[in-house]
């Protein structure tokens, strides 16, 4: 049986952002609220800034999260300042204490976001899975408890058929105040809300879904069981899945570093007989006899015996899935060559995949900074401005000195000598207004989003009237048109 993960603290937050690609987003609000160890709420905290001047929003992002011209352009906190406060709550509130950050979808989402955000604000990127720290998905949580009992919430089915999941749906089915949803602190307290429901329906596989909080206790699983069922979430329904680790000395992908597991459906004697050529066709074929466990993303791990009571794995004899497992857990040479091929695949996707030089706001995973960048990013922020812009030619890697010249471009772009300034200018100018398909949102991009908005009668988000939402188009038009002035005679 596997072992209960002990929690001391929570931190359940959400973000709301101008964007949806998680490398050129900005934050545009916070909300987030600490737990105790019962799921008690100890303390909550809430923020807005406004958008840094050298970027575009998508108007489906501002519809959807209502952020209208005024709250992009007069709240009290600029976006750096707003940073600043995030990364020292989230010190505060974890401070000497094991705590598990988790927002909804926020594997993917949020958690990409903040640390691509503090990336590019000179700061320790991974402050949710440091120092004692994990971080989970609500979404995980959520359809792992459906996977087990389709009735375990109040839900409405989608488009499609199938429970829908949405946070929104959830919330206000099961009687909680929905009407102010894609607000972040809203967001936050109903992934609370419905966590807590789950919590309290499933007491006792609550700490079996949040074990797995690290990408550490995943392969240590990884390497001290025979098997155990997964959970995974394809074509809209959570499914269990009984499997078996590959040998310990070779369970993860050789690139991704993720976990791979055999599904016990399979029979691998009839796999381990494969020659080389015949396992990577068989590797390719659908269903899967391999499945991939995203080790540091949260997966829902739980003991074997959840993923027996259901089809198809209930039609074998138990003995003999056990004996496939050890048989699986045991064989290192089958465990090479399923890694070897899987070295072969990505090495064969990456010399598809596009050559150009990445821009340096997509490049947080390339390597981490040098231990006197990390001792400069303490040094930088505590320094003035004046201090600030001296100190930019000291990073070793020239990434830091570009994002702490837009920082100082956003924020003072009064200190900056005028070359700099001019030559920064000139660099948004040239994304911004693009003609060309960018990665980033351009004003041309915006242009088209708001005009398709405008005539798009089914897509009304909160508004209550056409009127309204026209007049919340008009502003924020206006907001970027101005911007668009700004940048032309760069």
């Amino acid at each position: 049986m596997l072992q209960k993960g002990k929690i001391v603290k929570y931190i359940v937050w959400d973000l709301e952002t101008d964007h949806s690609a998680t490398d050129w987003c900005s934050i545009l609000e916070i909300g987030c609220i600490l737990l105790d160890s019962n799921f008690k709420e100890e303390q909550r905290f809430q923020a807005r800034c406004r958008l840094p001047d050298d970027r575009v929003p998508t108007a489906t992002a501002l519809c959807i999260n209502r952020t209208n011209v005024d709250l992009l352009t007069k709240s009290n906190l600029s976006h750096y300042q707003l940073i600043n406060q995030i990364e020292k709550l989230f010190k505060f509130w974890s401070k000497g204490q094991p705590t598990t950050f988790i927002a909804y979808s926020g594997i993917n989402f949020d958690s990409e976001v903040i640390r691509k955000e503090f990336f590019k604000s000179l700061k320790d990127p991974y402050i949710e899975n440091t120092n004692g720290n994990q971080r989970h998905d609500a979404l995980n949580v959520v359809r792992a408890a459906f996977a087990l009992d389709e009735k375990i919430l109040n839900s409405e089915l989608n488009d499609k058929g199938n429970i829908s999941m949405k946070l929104e749906s959830l919330s206000r089915l099961n009687g909680f105040d929905a009407k102010d949803s894609h607000s972040a602190l809203v967001d936050t307290e109903n992934t609370c809300n419905v966590l807590g429901l789950i919590k309290q329906k499933q007491p006792n596989l609550w700490n079996h879904y949040l074990k797995t909080a690290s990408k550490q206790t995943v392969e240590s699983i990884m390497k001290s069981e025979n098997l155990f069922t997964v959970t995974e979430y394809f074509y809209g329904r959570s499914r269990l899945f009984l499997t078996a680790p590959l040998h310990p000395k070779n369970f993860n992908h050789p690139v991704y570093k993720w976990a791979q597991v055999v599904d016990l459906r399979f029979d691998c004697e009839k796999l381990f007989a494969l020659s080389y050529s015949e396992l990577k066709a068989k590797m390719k074929e659908s269903p899967k006899f391999l499945r991939t466990i995203r080790s540091n993303k949260a997966p829902i791990i739980l003991d074997s015996s959840y993923a027996m009571k259901v089809d198809p794995y209930n039609k074998l004899d138990p003995v003999l899935l056990r004996k496939r497992a050890v048989l699986i857990k045991n064989n290192e040479k089958f465990a090479n060559d399923v890694c070897n091929i899987l070295q072969e695949n990505a090495e064969e996707k990456m010399q598809t995949q596009s050559q150009e030089d990445p821009e340096p706001e997509e490049t947080i995973y390339t390597g981490f900074a040098s231990p006197k960048d990390k001792f400069l990013f303490t040094k930088w922020h505590e320094a003035d401005w004046k201090d600030k812009l001296g100190m930019l030619d000291k990073f070793e890697d020239n990434r830091y000195a570009y994002f702490g010249s837009r920082i100082l471009f956003n924020e003072v772009p009064d200190i900056l000598p005028k070359d700099m300034y001019k030559k920064i200018k000139r660099k948004v100018a040239e994304r911004i207004l693009s003609t060309s398909k960018e990665k980033w949102t351009t004003v041309n991009d915006f242009y088209v989003d708001c005009d398709n908005l405008r005539e798009d009668d089914n897509k009304m988000f909160s508004f209550k009237t056409k009127d309204e939402k026209l007049k919340f188009l008009d502003g924020i038009n206006d907001y970027v048109m101005n911007l668009e002035l700004k940048y032309q005679d760069a």
